[in-house]
């Protein structure tokens, strides 16, 4: 057995809620492998393939298990799941030959596997049977693939163990211990969730310390069992069983701060034969500390609430109001396409804002009562309160402001971005996680103040917001891709990077003949990946953690 850990196991990310993919976890096992090897066992390792445009490529490997038949490897694959697509997975097991590494001759293969991710996740636990090339069986072997969905009400925890005087199995030196990790399922079956490194001729080993998720450790539930067992390692494979011991993560987790935990390392066959028997060692737990990982979900029912805020393009390249070519003109019988832009996003932030007050303004324009011009006015012309009584109130609003404003220019929108920046900065001041800031600004055209507002963009990547801009008409929007940092980091003029990519640029001609809840869909799917990390940079947990995150009918982002 080569030194076998599992790897650190993967740190939940939250997922947007629109994009169907989650990540699961995929765990290996075979049974009755073909045997290679003249003098001992087969040395099995497996490799993960996936499928694309045609071709298998390696995506992944298990660590090798030295002269077993039988494995049950550690190692846990993890890979993406997409509910709207094919993925075809392929197994291959390999006799792997020491320093050499896994060869891929033919008489190096015990067998392969083909699958989707669906039929893996659909049932949970697949067995199969081996194939050799050409379709032929490879003996009795089967390969078994279990599933677990990483969730987003999620964590990981961090362990260190190591164990005290532990019976010596070995003649002529100490034991060489390594530690297993099972959990108990509903079904009473066990399921290896860690396995250590093997410290070589020592009975007082320290294991190094390692990362499992909740989920896999305890499917989320404290008082769910384990059984860790102790083993001495041995090169052909046949380990001597040293002792076990039960516990839980609920009793785990006395060892967090200077506490240490310490069990009995029992062998049951010991206790039964020998009166004066009192452990085959212990295992001390030396430290255990928890990362939670929240999802966007945890952080809407602890309370947060998301403040929309529209900000609307009046300068004269939009075209005269009354002018039914304008962008606009007001037709009583089909919005135009600000509002429908506007309706689309609004409606669905709103299901977020327990007021329903939107705070709507405009730039571009010469207002009353001097028509000079502004680039951060209320449509509603009350400078003291630029909210609006839900969507359809900022409807109302755009509706009345139009006749009496002058579409002017230049497209200036860093003074907006600066606007809601400063009130993000005091809800920031509170350290809590109550308020998030959606800004969605529809313009139709290109920035004029680029440097300004890349300036303003870096800015407001520190603070608790987000930004929508989504392009009305037909103008070139090429420039304005550059603040959506999706293909390169958006940088201020002085070069500095922005901490997150919190814009999203959509052209609106590109849903025209679209419904309204792909615009929504397309725009929005990124914010709950962006508030669960600005949370989780500011390390602000959800203001009241729910344990259980029921069923609701907004999107989950699990």
């Amino acid at each position: 057995r080569a030194t076998a850990t599992m790897g650190d196991a993967p740190e939940p990310t939250a997922q947007a809620p629109l994009a169907a993919v989650s990540k699961v976890e995929l765990r290996v096992s075979c049974k009755h492998l073909l045997d290679r090897d003249t003098l001992n066992k087969s040395d099995p390792c497996v490799l993960l393939l996936t499928q694309s445009q045609g071709q298998w490529m390696e995506v992944d490997r298990s660590e090798v298990i030295k002269s077993n038949l039988n494995p049950v490897f550690a190692k846990i694959f993890t890979v993406d799941y997409y509910f709207e697509e094919v993925q075809k997975l392929r197994f291959e097991v390999y006799d792997s030959h020491g320093h050499a590494g896994v060869g891929t001759h033919d008489d190096d293969f015990l067998g392969g596997m083909e699958c989707t991710v669906g039929q893996i996740v659909a049932q949970k636990r697949v067995t199969k049977p081996l194939f050799l090339k050409y379709g032929k069986f490879a003996g009795k072997s089967t390969i078994t693939v279990i599933s677990e969905e990483i969730s987003g009400n999620n964590g990981y925890v961090e362990l260190a163990f190591r164990a005290k005087k532990l019976d010596d199995k070995d003649l002529f030196s100490k034991s060489d211990p390594f530690l297993e990790i099972y959990r108990i399922d509903d079904d009473r079956s066990e399921q290896l969730v860690y396995r250590t490194e093997v410290v070589k001729n020592n009975l007082s080993p320290i294991w190094e310390p390692f990362k499992v998720s909740l989920n896999s450790l305890c499917s989320c539930e404290e008082k769910r069992k384990l059984r860790c067992v102790v083993w001495d390692y041995d090169s052909r494979g046949k380990h001597d069983f040293i002792g076990e011991f039960y516990t839980t993560f609920e009793e785990m987790q006395k060892a967090m701060g200077e506490n240490k935990v310490q069990w009995d390392c029992m062998n049951p066959k010991y206790k039964i034969k020998k009166r004066n028997y009192k452990n085959s060692g212990v295992v001390v737990l030396l430290d255990l500390k928890i990362h939670r990982v929240y999802s966007f979900l945890d952080y809407i029912m602890g309370g947060c609430q998301i403040h929309f805020t529209v900000a609307i393009d009046f300068t004269a390249s939009n075209g005269d109001p009354r002018n039914s070519c304008s962008l606009h003109y007001i037709n009583p019988y089909q919005p135009n396409e600000y509002l429908k832009a506007l309706v689309a996003v609004g409606e669905i932030c709103q299901d977020y804002d327990s007021d329903k007050k939107f705070s709507a303004l405009g730039f571009g324009a010469r207002i009353p009562p001097k028509y000079e011009v502004s680039h951060d006015f209320a449509i509603n012309f009350n400078p003291d309160n630029d909210e609006c009584e839900g969507i359809q109130g900022v409807v109302e609003s755009y509706q009345n402001c139009l006749p009496k404003i002058q579409l002017y220019g230049p497209t200036n929108v860093a003074p907006i971005i600066s606007k809601v920046a400063r009130v993000a900065a005091d809800e920031e001041r509170t350290k809590e996680a109550s308020q998030y800031f959606i800004l969605l600004i529809l313009t139709d055209g290109v920035v004029t103040d680029m440097a300004d507002t890349r300036e303003a963009i870096v800015r407001a990547s520190y603070l608790p917001m987000s930004i929508i801009i989504v392009g009305v008409g037909n103008a070139d929007f090429t420039d304005m891709q550059i603040l959506d940092g999706d293909d390169g980091i958006l940088r201020s003029p002085k070069g500095e990077p922005v901490l997150r990519d919190i814009v999203q640029f959509v052209p609106f001609r590109e849903f025209k003949n679209a419904s309204p809840t792909a615009l929504a869909k397309c725009v929005l799917a990124e914010v709950p990946k962006q508030v669960v990390e600005y949370y989780s940079y500011k390390a602000f947990p959800p203001r009241c953690p729910q344990s259980e995150t029921p069923d609701s009918n907004l999107s989950s982002p699990q």
